[in-house]
């Protein structure tokens, strides 16, 4: 999510806004093989974006670690109408800007064909990887990043403490990475193990107030770890750039409405979990250690097994799993009328599958795993 600066904190009057981050792949739609030709398809896009009145622009794309990345973003939305909007027009625009380059975007959190990715040429980027060497191969990895607006930072820790039992499901159901370098892992989102390799990445442990939460990032710093604290890799945390918490839990979906059913889930925990705080209920103490299992099990199975119920800590079917996080936030999707859209996308997604569900069946039909990225590539930004 992008804005002008100054940036201020969310008033309290009306629905928080929210924005999502994209990260796509930049593939031949012949082969499924990632190409390095993210900076020319940005460069497209902010070309043609200059060409149109600033109301009509969408987002500059921009490039990322790797070559074969492109980052797309919606502006602050204030309801998921205007989101799906958004996330439709930032697609429409990079794949047109690929098309123009010979190339196409795909919604997928791994590439499935084998390859070997190229470093982007940024400064910041080659101390990364000098820092943590090998860890950087693997990180060719595309995720959805969902920004909600906050009152304050003390609002926004007190939100982080809180959602930590709630973020493995939504795992879960964006899970979109099965393939990895020419092989079926045999988990639903192999992006979120490949990231778990990462010291400074995964669930967080409890804060309890805002400097106890710098204090940690500090300390983070310290260890000589990190580049910077733009590193801090954890499945949510507080922006740096913008008064929001940053859900960073989910793989890129391949459908725009998964994407839009991700934000308003998250949108509709923040403010769950914003009012319990202000009401003073305490935070789950749940262990890191239990959230990391967690975590694990909707990276392996995504929806296709039981996933670790929040209120129990014990399995549960999905579906048991998913209906008890709908009516933990449904006060909060009432209030911004999003309850339908949540329950019809938990349905749909339940029914049809998630995006890793959907590459290993278009893998059955074809065995072929450039028929997997072409698949995703028609459905990243249908016209």
């Amino acid at each position: 999510m992008r804005q002008e600066p100054p940036w201020t904190y969310h008033r309290g009057e009306g629905p928080r806004t929210l924005g999502v981050e994209e990260e796509l792949l930049v593939v031949d739609p012949g082969t499924g093989l990632p190409q390095p030709l993210a900076g020319t398809v940005a460069g497209i896009t902010a070309w043609h974006a200059d060409l149109l009145p600033r109301s009509d622009r969408v987002e500059p794309a921009k490039t990322e670690l790797y070559r074969e990345m492109l980052e797309i973003a919606t502006r602050p939305c204030a309801d998921a109408d205007e989101l799906d909007a958004q996330l439709r027009q930032a697609r429409l625009a990079a794949a047109a800007a690929a098309k123009e380059a010979g190339v196409a975007v795909a919604a997928l959190a791994t590439a499935p064909v084998r390859f070997e990715p190229l470093l982007s040429p940024d400064e910041r980027y080659r101390r990364i990887e000098d820092r943590f060497g090998r860890l950087v191969d693997d990180k060719l990895t595309c995720a959805c990043h969902v920004h909600v607006h906050l009152t304050s930072a003390e609002e926004g820790v007190g939100v982080l403490d809180r959602i930590r039992p709630w973020l493995a499901p939504l795992l879960a159901l964006s899970a979109n990475s099965p393939y990895w370098q020419g092989r079926d892992t045999g988990y639903a989102s192999w992006r979120h193990q490949l990231w778990s390799r990462w010291p400074m990445s995964g669930p967080s442990e409890l804060y309890g107030d805002v400097a106890a939460y710098e204090e940690t990032t500090r300390a983070m710093l310290a260890s000589g770890v990190l580049v910077d604290d733009h590193m801090v890799y954890f499945d949510a945390r507080l922006s740096r750039s913008y008064p929001t918490v940053e859900v960073r839990v989910g793989d890129v979906c391949r459908h725009v409405e998964d994407a839009v059913l991700l934000a308003v889930l998250v949108r509709a925990l923040v403010e769950t979990e914003a009012r319990a705080w202000r009401a003073g209920v305490a935070a789950d103490p749940v262990p890191t250690a239990v959230l990391r299992l967690a975590s694990w099990r909707a990276s392996r199975h995504g929806l296709g097994d039981a996933l670790l119920h929040p209120r129990t800590w014990r399995p549960a079917p999905a579906a048991d799993v998913l209906g008890a996080l709908l009516d933990h936030v449904t006060p909060a999707l009432e209030a911004t009328g999003d309850r339908d859209r949540a329950v019809r996308g938990v349905e749909l997604l339940l029914s049809r599958g998630t995006g890793a569900d959907l590459q290993r069946a278009a893998y059955d039909r074809d065995k072929d795993l450039a028929s997997v990225v072409a698949e995703a590539v028609r459905h990243t930004a249908p016209a």
